[in-house]
């Protein structure tokens, strides 16, 4: 009986399933990233012999740059614009829905208050040349009328307390999770930094206890 001849042909695999789930991926990608815009301003943070990792969400974070300005920003996007709403309402600044949604999505400002709405409304372009000419926001740990930072660290405060008691937490120790840091540049003078401290350690305030960010020695930011 002769024996039967299977035919030799090369195995197929058809890729288009394939090509399907990368393009769905890709897509998928492209539709829910968040571009993260460019920092205001960039400092270079002073090196240290030991790094402690800062917390990944619920951060406060006071930049202080080579000059002495001061920067804010704050990482909760709900609470920054619960925060905007009570800043503006001390100092008798109205901010429409479109405004808030727009600070909330934006980076560190460093801006005095009665000049918010000009940083809200600006394009990108507009907002460089903003964040280059401004002084930053007004400290004066000595003088809680005039120190504005006093004002945003409260009430950054405040609206992380009423957000996450919403949340259903019943520990009122729990309310308020943020962690406040310090960033300042290793060229800054101290007298600045200074009084970013003193503002945390206001008696309105009582932060003692907040991150001074620094980068290992040999590894800059």
């Amino acid at each position: 009986m002769p024996k039967l001849k299977m035919p030799k042909n090369s195995p197929e695999l058809d890729m288009t399933p394939m090509v399907d789930l990368a393009f769905l991926l890709v897509t998928f990608f492209m539709l829910t990233a968040q571009f993260r815009a460019e920092e205001p301003v960039v400092v270079t943070i002073p090196s240290s012999i030991k790094e402690i990792p800062k917390p990944d969400k619920d951060i406060l974070t006071v930049t202080v740059d080579s000059v002495g300005r001061v920067f804010f920003d704050i990482d909760n996007k709900m609470i920054r614009a619960e925060m905007l709403k009570m800043v503006g309402a001390k100092h008798d600044i109205a901010f429409s829905e479109e405004e808030v949604h727009r600070f909330s999505l934006m980076q560190s400002f460093g801006v005095p208050i009665t000049e918010m709405k000009k940083l809200i409304v600006a394009d990108e372009r507009d907002r460089v040349e903003i964040n280059k000419t401004t002084k930053g926001i007004p400290v004066d740990s000595a003088n809680a009328a005039t120190n504005e930072l006093k004002d945003w660290i409260n009430y950054a405060r405040l609206a992380s307390a009423q957000f996450y008691q919403k949340q259903g937490l019943t520990e009122p120790k729990e309310y308020n999770k943020l962690r406040c840091a310090i960033k300042g540049d290793g060229r800054s003078n101290y007298s600045a930094v200074k009084e970013v401290i003193g503002t945390f350690q206001h008696p309105d305030i009582k932060i003692n206890r907040f991150n001074l960010l620094t980068s290992l020695e040999g590894k800059p930011e």
